[in-house]
Formats: C-alpha cells, sequence, structure tokens
C-alpha cells in the first residue's frame, strides 16, 4: 500500500448536464484557461462513488441524489511531471471512472473559489471542444446519441 501522505493516483470524472442537453463546464483556478467537468482524487480508502458525491458538492454545491450514473467506463493516463511529486515515487499513471449526473433543469451552481472561477452551460459540441484534457472530451463526447435520459455503454 502507498504512503497516505501522497495522494491516491485514482480520481473520478462527472459530467452535469440537463435534460435540455447542456454540459456544465468549470474553468479551474489553475492552470489557467483549463476548462473541465467535476473531476477530484480519491482518498484513501474511498470509493469511486463516494468520491463522485463528495467532489459534486465540493466543486458545485450540488447533492447527487439518486440521479449519479456509474458510466463504467475509466481511462487511463499519464500524471503530468509537474504534478508527479503529490503522489508516491514511481506513480506515474492515474486511473479515472466517469460518472453523470443527469439534471431536468440547470440548478444554481455554487463554486468553490479556490478551485474554479467561473462556470458555463454549454452545448455537447462546444462543452467537448473547450474541455482541455482528452479524458474529459470523450467524456462528454459519450452523451451525443444517448438521448440524454440514459447514457448506453
Amino acid at each position: 500500500m502507498k504512503s497516505r501522505s501522497f495522494k491516491r493516483p485514482e480520481s473520478v470524472l462527472v459530467v452535469v448536464y440537463t435534460d435540455a442537453g447542456e454540459v456544465l463546464m468549470l474553468l479551474r483556478r489553475t492552470p489557467r484557461h483549463f476548462w473541465q467537468s467535476v473531476t477530484g482524487s480519491l482518498e484513501w480508502g474511498e470509493s469511486p462513488r463516494r468520491a463522485a458525491v463528495r467532489e459534486l458538492w465540493e466543486e458545485t454545491g450540488l447533492r447527487a441524489g439518486g440521479h449519479l450514473e456509474d458510466w463504467h467506463h475509466s481511462e487511463r493516463f499519464p500524471i503530468v511531471p509537474p504534478w508527479r511529486s503529490r503522489y508516491a515515487p514511481g506513480s506515474r499513471y492515474n486511473r479515472e471512472h466517469w460518472f453523470g449526473l443527469r439534471l431536468p433543469t440547470r440548478r444554481t451552481i455554487r463554486l468553490n473559489p479556490a478551485e474554479h472561477t467561473r462556470l458555463r452551460w454549454l452545448p455537447v459540441s462546444r462543452a467537448a471542444r473547450l474541455a482541455r484534457s482528452w479524458t474529459n472530451r470523450d467524456a462528454i463526447l459519450r452523451l451525443q446519441g444517448a438521448g440524454f435520459r440514459t447514457l448506453l455503454r
């Protein structure tokens, strides 16, 4: 087991979207110009679902309720060199678990100012273009053709 003083190299990505086909995008405080969905690392001993619920609350003020969808998909990607010091020596990859939160309509979002400075509700194609990470872009694009009711695998 890795030391708990380091971050766990496992995270969640939660795409928040409405029945009208709008996707919530958040602008990170740093790095600059980095738009993303809700994301965050799993804490030691925490399940991906629990982390998704926690990150939704911390970053947006949204309660997931029974609407959180486990998309049963994950991606592995390299940890960028400037952030590797946060992880145990030898950790080079992160495993990201994908979730969705479907809302009937837009909700009031309470940004965490330590993490994000702005938000936008955008159509799927525009949100995907704005997303800075390839995993976030690919997750958003999974909504196309899903009818915004049920995300199909």
